[in-house]
């Protein structure tokens, strides 16, 4: 007896191994494949400008990085004795103005130098809502808290979506031919204006991403984590304590799909050994004075020299100091 929907994921066009150089785009479930990425030793630039929840703020953002032009504090804003960028996420706030410019230079700059070499942008889509700053008339990352009555929101049509990304993904092929964009649409529901506003607002963004696909078939692809989360995990065990985000449990099972979808059977190998490695590496023992736990750490570091012969290419040496502390 079959007790749910199954959600085909064939093996993906884009094709991931750990030499691809990814960036990383859009929102909170994109920092959460991201991390999973970077947990297993892949090549991963995480969301530059933070988190990013609508296609027009990604949109800016990469746009800004084919222009390679640093951010001044002409562009940043002061509210209630803190700094902001209205492009970035409020992690990147503070309240000194010349720190907000380090660490959104630092970051800028380190994504700038890896476009023109990057395989793959994975590009995760949260809402097509969006709030359009009415003092300057830029679409925001983010409002800061700001006021209200600063900002326009309205709702993004497929059309405004893919004539901006239309021209963005030409402008990225000629920089970089050989550059491909997997596209998502993020699981976590954006319920504050309603379930049904909720759908239409994801409608709009699978339509728009199915357009570059049509677009652009060779340099385009879509992964449906929206659809493994609404139709395989529509059991609230896999939703956290609000009920809208995905669990860990949930995160799990979509990062193992997407796995057996986008990597080959030597990748998937490679992270099965890297994860046992990692497994050892975060074990907090409970004598680490005995006998018992030296011989665990002896095992671990042969194992971990073993695993950097093998793969010289993966970098391993941050674990190998740990090891040596």
């Amino acid at each position: 007896m079959n007790l749910r929907t199954r959600i085909e994921t064939p093996a993906s066009e884009v094709t991931i191994t750990h030499d691809t150089e990814m960036l990383l785009f859009g929102s909170c479930f994109s920092e959460e494949i991201g991390n999973k990425l970077a947990e297993h030793k892949f090549r991963v630039e995480i969301n530059p400008f933070g988190i990013l929840y609508n296609p027009s703020s990604v949109y800016r953002g990469i746009e800004r990085l084919i222009t390679g032009k640093p951010f001044t504090s002409e562009e940043l804003i002061c509210h209630h004795g803190m700094y902001h960028s209205l492009m970035h996420h409020g992690s990147f706030s503070s309240p000194r103005q010349d720190e907000v410019l380090r660490l959104i230079n630092e970051r800028f700059e380190k994504a700038v130098s890896v476009l023109p070499e990057c395989d793959l942008l994975l590009i995760t889509f949260g809402t097509a809502w969006v709030f359009r700053h009415l003092e300057n008339g830029i679409i925001v990352a983010n409002c800061h808290k700001l006021p209200a009555r600063q900002f326009d929101r309205f709702r993004l049509t497929v059309e405004q979506i893919t004539r901006e990304w239309e021209g963005l993904i030409a402008r990225l092929l000629r920089l970089n031919p050989q550059i491909r964009l997997l596209f998502t649409v993020s699981p976590v529901r954006h319920w504050k204006d309603g379930a049904h506003e909720n759908q239409l607002s994801k409608s709009i963004l699978h339509l728009a991403i199915d357009h570059l696909e049509q677009r652009f078939p060779q340099q385009v692809a879509y992964f449906p984590s929206y659809e493994l989360m609404m139709d395989e995990l529509r059991d609230y065990r896999f939703y956290g304590d609000d009920m809208l985000h995905p669990s860990p449990l949930a995160v799990d099972y979509i990062w193992e799909r997407f796995s057996k979808a986008c990597f080959s059977d030597e990748t998937r190998r490679v992270n099965s050994e890297w994860s046992a490695i990692r497994k050892a590496l975060d074990h907090r023992p409970l004598h680490p004075d005995s006998e018992a736990y030296r011989h665990f750490r002896r095992q671990t570091t042969e194992n971990l020299d073993a695993f950097m012969k093998r793969y010289p290419d993966i970098p391993c040496e941050d674990e190998r100091k740990q090891l040596n502390l």
